[in-house]
């Protein structure tokens, strides 16, 4: 046993004199890692020191409670204190430093975070941290307040939180805010912070192209009730209002209804033509031109272009399809085809929303009208004189089918139709008679421009 024993001592011994004498092995250490535990511990302690006032350098006055720190761990936590303690600021020499205008409760928090890194940012306290945080350019910290602000954006607060960011140039908080604002606006509409906005400040919502709303009803009813919220303060107000709301796009029936008979607006006489552009448009459709005919962006009606049958590439075969396509999806519908309509050379024209065609190829005098509330083709009273290649536009009201072809000869002959008689009548002929002009409504004028006058010559008449 005893033998045994000495044998592995020596054995032991003599494997630790070859690491020890090999150079070629690499020399054995240990490397203590403090990590986030010991940080942690430091900040414990740091911040068990401050309430016990141990060490603690400087005293912070914050609404008569006096708050023991150490300037090094201000510093290095916020900007603010490091210019002033670093710097020849007259505060940074001082004993007791007195800031104004916070809360003690709010510094208190925010010194358990420089102490400890741990705060609780909740609804009533998030206004005062970022303030606070702001002023003191802790930008962590002011950060995480604008992420809890901005997870809290609803059409009760938006606007408040919007004013908010707005005193704190908080660039990205105020963006997200008023787009959340134009984007529920009809939600938002209905809330106190709503009618608690200045004139100026509305008229820029209504104004902006971003405002989402299902129909124009909606934005003249928000009006109306920000308008009686406080109506000795704000009648004057109407008109300006209103020229942001866009009165042609309402329903007819709601118009005559809801906005001419209403009591503020009747006794506005500053309203009036703003009631007549309506009542116009009512009457002669696109014809009235004004940013208030024109559907909103996001609005369930919006403008699109249409297109009416055609012919193949070699010309002989002729198409009665009718396409629809929204520039703003980039997509294309297909609508109601023309019922047995496969002619060519006809002319269009839209008014009161409907579009209108007339003739085609070969000297044909039908007329259908597409209605687009209920995609269907009528078809209507029939031209005097079938034609193609003419023209046709729309005036006061009223469309005129101009020149043209009948097979024989060029056609001087304009009618006019009257959608309220459904029926067409002749009226002076050209002075020259075309087909393939031009022919355009403007300052209550017909003119028509160019045209060919045979098969081998074209007029540059007006």
């Amino acid at each position: 046993m005893h033998q045994m024993m000495k044998e592995e001592s020596s054995f032991r011994t003599s494997s630790l004199e070859n690491v020890t004498r090999d150079p070629s092995k690499e020399k054995l250490h240990m490397k203590l890692c403090s990590g986030s535990c010991h940080a942690e511990q430091i900040l414990q302690t740091l911040n068990s020191y401050r309430q016990s006032g141990i060490f603690t350098d400087v005293v912070l006055l914050i609404d008569g409670q006096e708050f023991p720190c150490h300037r090094a761990t201000l510093s290095a936590n916020s900007t603010y204190f490091r210019a002033m303690f670093g710097g020849n600021l007259k505060e940074g020499h001082q004993d007791i430093i007195n800031i104004q205008k916070i809360s003690a409760s709010t510094m208190s928090l925010l010194l358990d975070y420089m102490y400890g890194g741990n705060i609780i940012i909740q609804e009533d306290n998030v206004e005062g941290i970022l303030e606070l945080s702001d002023l003191l350019q802790i930008s962590k910290l002011r950060d995480a307040c604008v992420t809890f602000l901005e997870g809290q954006l609803h059409p009760c607060n938006c606007l408040g939180i919007m004013k908010f960011a707005d005193s704190f140039s908080i660039a990205s908080l105020t963006e997200k805010s008023k787009r959340f604002m134009l984007e529920c606006f009809v939600e938002v509409s209905c809330h106190e912070e709503f009618l608690e906005m200045g004139t100026k400040e509305l008229v820029e919502y209504l104004s902006d192209e971003q405002l989402v709303v299902p129909k124009e009803e909606v934005v003249f009813e928000a009006v109306m009730r920000w308008v009686r919220h406080d109506i000795p303060a704000r009648k004057g107000a109407l008109k300006d209002l209103l020229e942001h709301v866009r009165l042609p796009l309402l329903d007819p029936t709601y118009f005559l209804e809801k906005v001419e008979m209403d009591g503020l607006i009747q006794d506005s006489k500053e309203c009036i033509p703003l009631l007549h552009e309506a009542r116009k448009y009512y009457i002669l459709g696109n014809e009235v031109s004004s940013l208030r005919s024109r559907p909103r962006r996001f609005m369930e009606l919006a403008e699109v272009i249409i297109v009416i049958g055609g012919c193949d590439k070699k010309g002989l075969l002729k198409l009665p399809f009718t396409d629809l396509y929204h520039p703003k999806s980039r997509q294309w519908t297909a609508l109601s085809s023309v019922p047995g309509y496969t002619k060519s050379e006809f002319a269009a024209c839209t008014l009161k929303n409907d579009v209108y065609i007339s003739g085609g190829h070969i000297s044909s005098n039908d007329v259908w009208v597409l209605s687009s509330q209920l995609n269907v083709w009528i078809k209507v009273a029939c031209l005097q004189k079938g034609r193609w290649r003419h023209k046709m536009a729309t005036l006061q009201g009223k469309i005129y089918a101009v020149g043209g072809f009948d097979g024989f000869y060029r056609l001087a002959s304009v009618e006019c139709y009257d959608t309220f008689s459904n029926s067409w009548s002749t009226l002076a002929p050209l002075p020259q008679a075309v087909s393939s002009a031009a022919v355009v409504s403007c300052l209550n004028k017909l003119y028509v421009l160019g045209g060919a006058v045979d098969d081998t010559a074209n007029t540059d008449k007006v």
